[in-house]
């Protein structure tokens, strides 16, 4: 579960609707008789919307699924290359300095490691560390 906060528009329980509420009273008086209204106008046809979807849900036949591979998608042995490498994928090499120029790394604070060219920057580096 997520600590942030969220849009107060975001469900995390489900999809199940509030209690609705309204500005006023007419605007919840109207809704209420638009209600009814649906309500009888159903009963009127003879269409109990709740009735219907139960019984098409119950006569339906089960689904059935099974896995099977499309007409011609009959897939061949496809053979690996050999490049004549011992395993899977070849590692590349870690980089080196091969320079002359730098003499070494020195570290300031924690994980700042910072070349070293020459003597006085690692006196420089070494009197930072100290003060």
């Amino acid at each position: 579960m997520s600590m942030h906060l969220h849009h107060p528009g975001l469900s995390l329980n489900g999809k199940r609707k509030g209690k609705v509420k309204f500005r006023n009273s007419a605007e919840a008086q109207k809704a209420r008789q638009l209600e009814t209204e649906w309500k009888e106008l159903q009963k009127k046809w003879d269409i109990d919307a709740e009735d219907k979807k139960r019984k098409r849900a119950l006569t339906a036949e089960p689904l059935q699924y099974q896995l099977s591979t499309p007409a011609g998608r009959e897939t061949r042995e496809l053979p690996s290359r050999n490049t004549g490498e011992a395993g899977a994928i070849t590692h590349k090499p870690s980089p080196q300095y091969t320079g002359t120029k730098m003499l070494g790394i020195g570290q300031l604070h924690k994980s700042n490691a910072v070349p070293v060219f020459c003597d006085q920057d690692a006196i420089d580096i070494a009197r930072m560390r100290r003060n």
